[in-house]
């Protein structure tokens, strides 16, 4: 049998499986596929969806989807906050809640250092690790070849009218204000990595 890039025989990929290759959720694929994003199709009589491996493969590389040849892994977390607390509640909280792989930081430094061994496919980053931290740790990510994938969301209980702005030109994604609920930020580290927005 012939093995397409994914290391399976197959020529059609199941919504699920196309889940487990990009890292998002099942019903994010579905949505890709009926907002007419990703090639699919819906078998007759059901709903279920199918997405040729061909098209999978030119969604991926048009969207700058990281490949690693397999149907199977967890999307990675990096949760980086000063106060540890937090970051321990927030990775447990995620971790019993979802399939993601979770790992925390407290400093730009570290989370630098993380991110080089854990290679995460989206980054929280709270603004409590200082301004110049924020906009130091951006640099290093957007700087980074192999971490050009990678998603920023900044979160933080003090933001005004213009940090979104501004922290998009530094290079976050998204912003996500506290106090959030672990719905929230499941859906917000979704969104990042499935590049919905």
């Amino acid at each position: 049998m012939r093995q397409n890039p994914f290391g399976t025989g197959k020529d059609v990929l199941t919504t699920g499986e196309v889940a487990k290759v990009c890292n998002v959720a099942a019903r994010t694929v579905s949505k890709w596929i009926d907002s007419g994003r990703l090639e699919g199709y819906r078998i007759p009589g059901s709903k279920d969806r199918r997405v040729p491996v061909a098209n999978l493969l030119a969604f991926m590389k048009k969207h700058n989807i990281p490949f690693d040849g397999s149907v199977s892994g967890n999307p990675r977390v990096l949760v980086v906050d000063a106060d540890a607390e937090t970051s321990n509640t927030l990775r447990e909280v995620l971790a019993s809640q979802t399939r993601f792989e979770v790992r925390t930081s407290d400093s730009a430094f570290s989370a630098g250092i993380e991110c080089e061994r854990f290679r995460p496919h989206v980054v929280l980053v709270d603004e409590s690790i200082g301004a110049r931290e924020l906009e130091a740790f951006a640099q290093f990510v957007r700087n980074g070849e192999d971490l050009a994938g990678t998603r920023l969301v900044a979160t933080g209980a003090r933001f005004v009218e213009g940090d979104e702005v501004r922290l998009g030109r530094l290079g976050y994604d998204r912003i996500l204000r506290k106090p959030f609920t672990a719905r929230s930020v499941v859906e917000t580290i979704e969104r990042s990595h499935a590049l919905t927005s």
